[in-house]
């Protein structure tokens, strides 16, 4: 038995079963054994009847007092029930198909049930508890670990998997250095491994945990310290003359405030220097991030240079194509568009004239990166809302020049302490502050009672010719979820705002077809779009007043503060309304933030308290890899600790060349995958 070996070589997994694993990323013994328990329940001491409670776990022991079954040849399930006591009352065992198990059971045996205690009829019950009898090898008392759920695979056929594994835990050998395991009294990787899966007390567990934590955390900062230094580490950055920076500042129609100031002058001191600038600028939506990479690209064609923007929409690039052109207009800078719906005559003059240096700016979206892109001179890439592209997609943008300057804007704010985490080959200012004159977005909590009177606010704001958002978390109506879809809401609104045109607007339809759809709006031949959470990552529409976020108990903080950001983008008062149709607490204490502020780096930190880091990046978005075992606000001390060793380590040794070294980085370029070149 090896780690390597396929998950089907174990005793118990044919190919059904194989497959259920491969579908969750288990396709060898090692993945099984890196498959660790997301809880345990403590088994160890059995609680008298008299003293169990409805709704809670229990390990209890008694005797068959009674056993009623009766087999039906017309009933596929016949239900099992037994009667259990011991010496301080009784309680009701159910299986609901008893066939299989009925002649396990006899009367006056003794046995031990774990499971949850429910209430019925007032006599509580045990409704298919996990049992033994006395004497039974396959006792289920101790620290019982419970697995990730997986459909078609239980609980008990997991542990007994991890059992046939226990001979693999002598091929677990030390992979850190001595000097580190010692200083940090880190347990061994076999002893982790056995004590996380198995442990016999609470102490052994903690110590198991702690190693594999801190193995999974020094793993993830390593390779992101790898990576900083990484593309730094050619000295033969472009340094970009700033001289010129005032003529493009005084050329603005409105002053740039303090916070866009500090960002400006944390990047011009980058672009001065010969080393390549790495820099995430995280700032709400309406901050100024995007004067900011005006700035520099206008510094990079004053000094020669070639500049690109991707975005991740064509709506948003042609959107940025029209400002910078309005920026740039008396300041002889030639921008021009890349995206995939020209056509290919109009591809191949942009690609031509991106070749020969005449096109200073190129704004584009997916397309920019193919590779029949090249530029003559590039000196700066920038990814707007970098949420949209992973680290990948990132780094092929970059190698389109040599060593260019990197710039990376984001809307979604993130707690700094995560942001260093998330991006931590980058570094980080954020833009705090909005431009003045920008009034704070009205947010309005709802309900269904009062939901016709923000449908008649919806109509007069329409009637003075503003424009709204109306968002939905469904495209179509569900028998399961309780919840208004677009398509309901699009047909009830098209009655109740009769005299105005309202669109529908969802991610099933066409790119096209959505961009069409926006456009119109953008030229105000739309008044209210009915839409999904597709408009999230949006166009600057200033003459859109209200959003109205139906069933916001089903959007998440973040996304919430999100869509209200794309209103307020004008002079006039804008509002958002909150319609809540499940008051529950959650829901109302996310509600009350929203109500409380427009800072979404203060809801960013809520955001984070209510539901974790796991919920936020769970989805593997932003590029980063996926924690097994570590939870980055819960292990903060350990992270803090993991990443300053990380740097030393890194500072030293910035190929991780040293021979003891070598199992790190095949644990980095398994944890990183692709977005990672690493030399094994």
């Amino acid at each position: 038995m090896n780690l390597n070996d396929k998950i089907s070589s174990l005793k118990g997994v044919g190919p059904k079963k194989a497959e259920i694993f491969a579908q969750n990323n288990i396709r060898t013994l090692e993945d099984l054994l890196y498959m660790f328990p997301r809880k345990y329940e403590d088994r160890r001491n059995t609680t008298r009847i008299k003293d169990i409670q409805s709704g809670k776990d229990y390990l209890i022991s008694g005797k068959i007092l009674s056993r009623r079954y009766k087999a039906s040849p017309y009933k596929k399930n016949s239900p099992l029930s037994l009667l259990v006591g011991d010496e301080t009352g009784t309680v009701e065992v159910v299986f609901f198909n008893g066939r299989y198990i009925a002649n396990l059971f006899n009367i006056n045996g003794e046995y031990t049930f774990y499971g949850r205690v429910t209430e019925n009829f007032d006599r509580f019950q045990m409704i298919h508890p996990e049992f033994f009898r006395a004497g039974d090898p396959n006792d289920i008392r101790g620290i019982i670990p419970v697995y990730p759920v997986m459909k078609g695979i239980s609980q008990n056929e997991i542990r007994k998997l991890q059992i046939q594994l226990k001979p693999l835990y002598e091929q677990l050998e030390e992979w850190l250095p001595d000097e580190l395991v010692k200083s940090n009294r880190l347990a061994s990787p076999a002893y982790a491994i056995e004590n996380i899966h198995f442990p016999k007390e609470g102490r052994q567990m903690k110590e198991a945990k702690f190693r594999l934590v801190f193995d999974e955390l020094f793993t993830l900062e390593s390779g992101l310290c790898y990576m900083k230094n990484d593309s730094r580490k050619d000295s033969g950055g472009i340094a970009i003359d700033t001289s010129a920076a005032d003529e493009f500042i005084n050329s603005l129609p409105f002053r740039l405030t303090s916070e866009q100031m500090k960002v400006w002058k944390e990047i011009e001191k980058d672009l001065s220097s010969d080393k390549v600038m790495n820099r995430l600028i995280q700032g709400d939506v309406g901050s100024g991030k995007t004067v900011i990479a005006q700035l520099c690209m206008f510094l990079c064609a004053r000094s020669g240079y070639q500049s690109v923007i991707m975005a991740p929409t064509e709506l948003l690039a042609k959107q940025h194509l029209a400002s910078f052109r309005e920026a740039f207009r008396i300041l002889n800078i030639n921008v021009e568009l890349l995206c995939s719906s020209m056509k290919t005559r109009e591809k191949t003059d942009v690609l031509n004239r991106l070749k020969s240096g005449e096109i200073d700016i190129l704004v584009g979206t997916h397309a920019v990166i193919q590779p029949d892109v090249i530029f003559n001179n590039l000196g700066m890439v920038i990814t707007d809302e970098q949420h949209r592209f992973g680290v990948n997609q990132r780094s092929i943008l970059s190698q389109k020049g040599k060593n260019p300057n990197v710039m990376v804007m984001t809307a979604t704010p993130i707690p700094r302490t995560l942001a260093v985490i998330l991006y931590g080959d980058l570094d980080i200012s954020q833009i705090r502050e909005m431009p003045a004159g920008r009034k704070p977005v009205k947010t309005i909590v709802a309900n269904g009672d009062n939901r016709n009177r923000v449908y008649d606010f919806v109509k007069q704001q329409l009637s003075r010719g503003k424009q709204a958002y109306i968002v939905a978390p469904l495209i179509e109506e569900s028998d399961r979820i309780d919840a208004k879809s677009a398509e309901e809401l699009y047909k009830e609104l098209t009655d109740k705002l009769k005299g105005h045109n309202v669109a529908l607007l969802h991610g099933a339809l066409g790119q096209s077809e959505k961009d069409k759809i926006m456009d119109d709006f953008v030229k105000g031949n739309i008044h209210a779009i009915v839409s999904t959470v597709v408009i999230e990552v949006g166009i600057n529409v200033p003459n859109a007043t209200v959003m109205v976020i139906e069933n916001s108990e089903r959007f998440g903080l973040a996304q919430m503060h999100q869509l209200r950001g794309r209103v307020g983008r004008g002079g006039d008062q804008s509002y958002c309304f909150l319609i809540c149709h499940n008051e529950s607490k959650i829901a109302m204490e996310r509600n009350e933030i929203m109500a409380s502020t427009t800072d979404g780096f203060v809801i960013a930190e809520e955001d984070l308290k209510l539901r974790g880091p796991g919920e936020i990046f769970g989805t593997r978005q932003h590029g980063l890899p996926e924690m097994h075992i570590s939870d980055l606000i819960r292990h903060g001390d350990v992270l803090e600790k993991a990443k300053n060793i990380a740097k030393e380590l890194i500072d030293r040794d910035p190929n991780l060349s040293a021979p003891e070294l070598a199992e790190l980085k095949q644990r980095i370029k398994k944890m990183f995958g692709e977005n990672i070149k690493i030399e094994l």
